[in-house]
């Protein structure tokens, strides 16, 4: 009989190398992210640099549910080199079961580099095209999807099936970038077995423009007339019809919304940072797993709202996406020391 877990993260494991860079130069843009700027050819120097193992969106979130008492297991691949096994050593050393992570020989295991100026990164990513399948898991509560790799889309139909044939598993669907590359007509099941789907309002964007291109005007227009708080409300609706029950889209320091089951809007400011940002790695990830772990033990959207930016918060005084991850006994310090404007309401 398969063993019972309240928690099974789907996605890829990564070691993320930070290297520290002051020496370079950001080119504000009108239109689109700004750039980050070096000498051609130059050698430039950098400050530290730090080797994490045993990270990546989904391994993010599995650390941030067994630190706040979820039993968590979690599903991945590496390669038959040292960094998979310092990648499995390093969840196991978080109290996740890694019996469900593949080890495919002669592969190499996921590393990327992750360039750190100030508290912004800009990731460069590589991920092994492994040769996904969806291990016997049994029916964990809750299934948490995020980042994999571009040749995955059989898997995802894999996980599909499974959703379909367990309605009573439970799915938290945050897309990574080649999932959201994937889109809504080709990831369609996944957004419609989705109970929570987290993005954040440029992605919501990227993801619903591409798939209804004349919701563009509509929002811009909306945006315009009545400020950004009704535009969001309108990308959450929208983002509903594609399937999920509850979405979610943050919106960095204006907070995070919610559409719940009735149509209900809610809203929470972000937790104030005790001290500039050092580095801003993992923020959504951990926000969106919290969020996640307290609705599966409360059942209750506005209490998910108010706790999940609270690690947010501490996950930004640390260097990598993990460090900071409070249990449920230390958000809660925070949370009875909120000053009095940090507050769900209703939009």
């Amino acid at each position: 009989m398969s063993e019972q877990f309240d928690f099974i993260a789907i996605g890829d494991v990564v070691t993320d190398a930070f290297v520290n860079l002051d020496s370079v130069q950001i080119l504000e843009q009108d239109r689109g992210p700004d750039l980050m700027a070096v000498r051609y050819g130059d050698k430039i120097p950098f400050n530290w640099h730090k080797i994490i193992p045993g990270v990546g969106n989904s391994a993010n979130a599995a650390v941030s549910a067994t630190r706040l008492g979820l039993k968590t297991a979690y599903v991945a691949n590496v390669g038959d080199d040292a960094y998979g096994a310092e990648q499995i050593e390093a969840l196991k050393s978080n109290n996740i079961d890694t019996k469900f992570i593949t080890i495919h020989e002669g592969e190499k295991s996921n590393y990327h580099y992750v360039l750190l100026h100030k508290a912004d990164r800009t990731i460069l990513v590589k991920h092994t095209e492994f040769d996904y399948t969806l291990p016997e898991i049994g029916t964990p509560t809750w299934m948490y999807l995020s980042s994999m790799a571009e040749n995955t889309l059989p898997h995802h139909m894999e996980i599909a099936d499974y959703l379909e044939a367990n309605p009573t598993v439970k799915l938290a669907f945050q897309p990574g970038t080649f999932q959201m590359k994937l889109g809504i007509e080709n990831l369609g099941r996944i957004y419609k077995n989705s109970t929570l789907f987290f993005c954040n309002v440029e992605e919501a964007k990227r993801i619903l423009y591409t798939h209804l291109p004349e919701l563009e005007e509509q929002v811009e227009s909306v945006e315009t007339a009545s400020g950004r708080k009704e535009a969001v409300k309108v990308l959450l609706e929208e983002m509903e019809k594609q399937g999920p029950a509850i979405p979610v889209i943050t919106d960095g320091p204006d907070g995070a919304y919610v559409r719940d089951l009735d149509g209900s809007v809610y809203w929470c400011p972000m937790y104030p940072d005790p001290k500039p940002p050092i580095d801003r790695t993992g923020a959504g990830d951990s926000f969106s797993s919290t969020f996640t772990a307290i609705y599966a033990e409360t059942g209750d959207i506005k209490e998910a709202l108010l706790v999940g930016p609270l690690n947010s918060m501490n996950v930004v005084q640390h260097v990598g996406a993990q460090e900071g991850l409070q249990t449920r006994d230390e958000i809660q310090v925070h949370l009875d020391n909120a000053p009095d404007f940090y507050k769900v309401e209703q939009i």
